[in-house]
């Protein structure tokens, strides 16, 4: 059976600092791909993670509800993605987007570059839209999962996932 979070803190605060791996192997892969999601690089997500963890291992004592350790690193690692977003500069100036298939004289779109164009089109939400719309669209959480992860109200949520779409359609046009 497979020790809870809960658990597992309580034995590295108790100094047993090992056991912190159970809880990096637990979320790394399932948060690693919520950072690449947004941040749009892999190597600052995997940096951030690398930080998130970090900054949780140092802090775990703050953690006030060790079996919901994951929320709790979930609000860390956040932050430190909206970090590595602000220390760099936007992939692409949204104005040279290529936005329309018309405007091309291959009209066929292949998956690569298409990731590509939602990436940029990402790039140019705010934090708070890119964080629900990714939780929402490529994580595919509910609006009260998203809510208990956040903290933020399920209709603020709903908000900022249409204001992203709405974003996304303008940027993006007929591309998607």
């Amino acid at each position: 059976m497979e020790a809870s979070d809960g658990s597992v803190v309580r034995e590295v605060l108790a100094g047993d600092a090992e056991r912190y791996r159970v809880l990096v192997d637990r979320y790394r892969e399932r948060f690693g791909r919520y950072a690449v999601a947004l941040v749009g690089d892999p190597d600052l997500a995997e940096d951030a993670v690398q930080e998130a963890f970090v900054k949780a291992f140092h802090g775990l004592a703050t953690c006030r509800d060790p079996d919901r350790f994951g929320s709790w690193f979930f609000r860390i690692l956040t932050n430190q993605c909206h970090d590595a977003r602000a220390r760099v500069r936007p992939m692409e100036d949204v104005a040279r987007l290529p936005l329309r298939a018309r405007d091309r004289t291959d009209a066929t779109v292949d998956r690569k570059e298409l990731a590509d164009l939602i990436e940029q089109g990402l790039a140019v939400l705010t934090p708070e839209q890119r964080e629900a719309f990714v939780l929402k669209h490529v994580e595919g959480r509910t609006y009260e999962q998203i809510a208990a992860l956040t903290g933020a109200g399920i209709d603020a949520l709903k908000m900022r996932v249409h204001r992203a779409r709405d974003t996304l359609r303008d940027v993006l046009g007929e591309r998607l």
